[in-house]
């Protein structure tokens, strides 16, 4: 079972750079990823359609034999997860913003956090800020229109520029030292972002940590892959394959799924 893949599912192609981090801690290892990009955005649904959709895709990965469960979106880690793990035997590793390290660190006692609506408004959301920013002035923002315009490769185009200036002029003017990405699609912004925003803020993301808490996993449950040779990388969508296609660059296949 250790050779299984560890399956990895978002919204779309965001949770890539999860993948990524992954891939990098633990390169013998398979994986299979799901791209459910036709539903994308989640930030915007319901509860109780995240949380079927969320299922949808755990019963697909685990039909594919995966031996862990990476929900590599934040809107379904906090409005899903805790069900799914109820639900399922498989472990299952979440992602939530990494309000953590940031409020621990910061100077200037004020953080922003720039997430999709289903995240701010989740009790896992509220459950974390409490506990860790109590003391904090802490700048939420929604990034409405980010994660469709990633989807549709426009990470570079004025229309991302405009949207992402307008969601940071409140966090500068609070004077944030901490800019959390609370969506697994915003790494892919870090470039832009660091044009927007003075030096001094840093920018954290939950990638390096999920990789790390992955790990930590396969060796509670003796599932580490012990092959070190032809590890296999497979990635599926229903939404348009050229996307992730360019996201991910060469050598991988993306092969689109009626899902």
């Amino acid at each position: 079972m250790s050779a299984n893949p560890i399956g990895i599912f978002d919204s779309g192609i965001g949770g890539t750079s999860i993948w990524k981090e992954i891939k990098l801690l633990l390169p013998n290892e398979n994986t299979l990823y799901l791209a459910d990009s036709a539903n994308a955005p989640y930030g915007l649904k319901g509860k109780e359609i995240i949380t079927n959709l969320s299922i949808k895709n755990t019963e697909y990965l685990l039909q594919k034999d995966c031996k862990l469960i990476v929900v590599a979106c934040n809107t379904a880690t906090t409005n899903a997860i805790k069900l799914l793990r109820e639900k399922y035997q498989v472990p299952f590793i979440g992602i939530e913003p990494a309000i953590k390290p940031a409020a621990l660190n910061s100077k200037s006692k004020a953080i922003g956090v720039l997430a999709t609506k289903g995240t701010l408004t989740s009790e896992l959301f509220y459950t974390t800020t409490s506990l860790y920013a109590s003391g904090l002035k802490v700048v939420e923002q929604i990034g409405e229109g980010l994660v469709e315009l990633i989807e549709m490769g426009k990470i570079d185009s004025q229309e991302m520029t405009s949207l992402l200036k307008s969601y940071l002029k409140p966090m500068l003017d609070a004077n944030i030292d901490y800019l959390v990405l609370g969506c697994t699609h915003y790494p892919y912004l870090i470039p832009l972002l660091k044009e927007l925003i003075p030096n001094h803020i840093k920018i954290i993301d939950s990638g390096e940590a999920v990789a790390r808490q992955t790990k930590a996993v396969l060796e509670k449950h003796d599932l580490l892959n012990s092959q070190t040779i032809n590890t296999e990388n497979q990635f599926f969508t229903n939404g348009n394959p050229e996307i992730l296609k360019t996201i991910l660059g060469s050598p991988y296949h993306v092969t689109y799924l009626d899902f």
